[in-house]
């Protein structure tokens, strides 16, 4: 049923809006982001997901931006899609139109705000994977979701052909290990956290869904691509030399800095939708300097 396992590094793509006072999506710079990232070797994109503010997204504009992800990557890399909510009966119905819209996979949170149960947990989740015509991508992010996916729910999840990766963003090394451990290797753990990309594949992690690579592909597509080609040591470093952008990036709630970061590129304009908002004068400035540390800004 599955037809890939998501491998390497994959962009949680921001979606960008225009700066024409009710913030349109901006299908060109849109169109613009996923070429910058097929042109810095990512292996895959992720629409719609958190840092793609889904939240607040109008349906047709969820639709817009799935279906210009999917015509502009035009089969080069594999685009996956976020279709989670804390309604069963509504992430059934995204799941349903994301699979219409031809995408490879689709991304499913675990349900927030009202705090369901392993038991609830793995029903919602063999739900989705029975609808779902693509493979499933479960994801795991207790900081915003307020319920923690142990390893042992994820274990019984992966039993479903069409449950093929985990996207783990508990920040816990220790429940990626578990969860690889009762998997016994045969699933795919994805590092959800940018700082934990390198620790995540040392210990059988198969890539990573990032923010950072919205910013920087290149730099971040190379920490798999080292370490998959045996050089640990030069994963480690590259890991280390992200650290302060990643941090930055980290420093108000994403995607605000991420946005103007990639403003600060030229790539869009730096504008969030309510209720988060444009970052700080100070997180611009930080940018700046991290950005040129790293040869990305003149």
């Amino acid at each position: 049923m599955a037809k890939f396992v998501p491998v390497g590094t994959h962009t949680a793509l921001v979606t960008p809006f225009c700066a024409d006072g009710r913030l349109n999506v901006d299908v060109p710079a849109l169109k613009k982001l996923v070429e910058q990232q097929i042109a810095g070797g990512v292996d895959g994109l992720v629409a719609c997901g958190t840092t793609g503010e889904t939240a607040t997204l109008e349906q047709h504009e969820y639709e817009l931006v799935v279906g210009t992800v999917v015509a502009q990557a035009a089969g080069r890399v594999p685009v996956i899609a976020g279709v989670g909510s804390n309604s069963t009966a509504q992430t059934l119905a995204t799941t349903r139109r994301a699979c219409e819209l031809g995408v490879d996979g689709v991304l499913v949170v675990t349900p927030y705000y009202n705090k369901p149960s392993q038991a609830g947990m793995i029903q919602h989740f063999l739900l989705v994977a029975d609808a779902s015509s693509t493979p499933v991508v479960l994801y795991n992010v207790p900081g915003r979701t307020g319920v923690n996916l142990l390893p042992a729910t994820v274990a019984q999840l992966a039993k479903h052909p069409n449950v093929i990766a985990l996207k783990e963003a508990a920040g816990s090394l220790e429940q990626v290990q578990e969860t690889i451990r009762l998997t016994d290797f045969n699933f795919a753990v994805l590092s959800g956290d940018d700082a934990l990309c390198v620790p995540t594949y040392a210990v059988g992690g198969r890539g990573v869904i990032s923010v950072v690579s919205n910013v920087a592909p290149a730099h971040t597509s190379s920490l798999w691509r080292h370490y998959a080609a045996g050089d640990a040591q030069a994963a480690a470093r590259a890991q280390v030399a992200l650290l302060p952008l990643i941090k930055i990036l980290f420093s108000e709630p994403n995607p605000q800095p991420a946005k103007m970061a990639m403003h600060l590129l030229g790539l869009m304009q730096p504008g969030c939708r309510l209720p988060l908002t444009e970052a700080t004068g100070a997180t611009r400035t930080a940018l700046e300097v991290a950005l040129r540390d790293l040869s990305l800004l003149a």
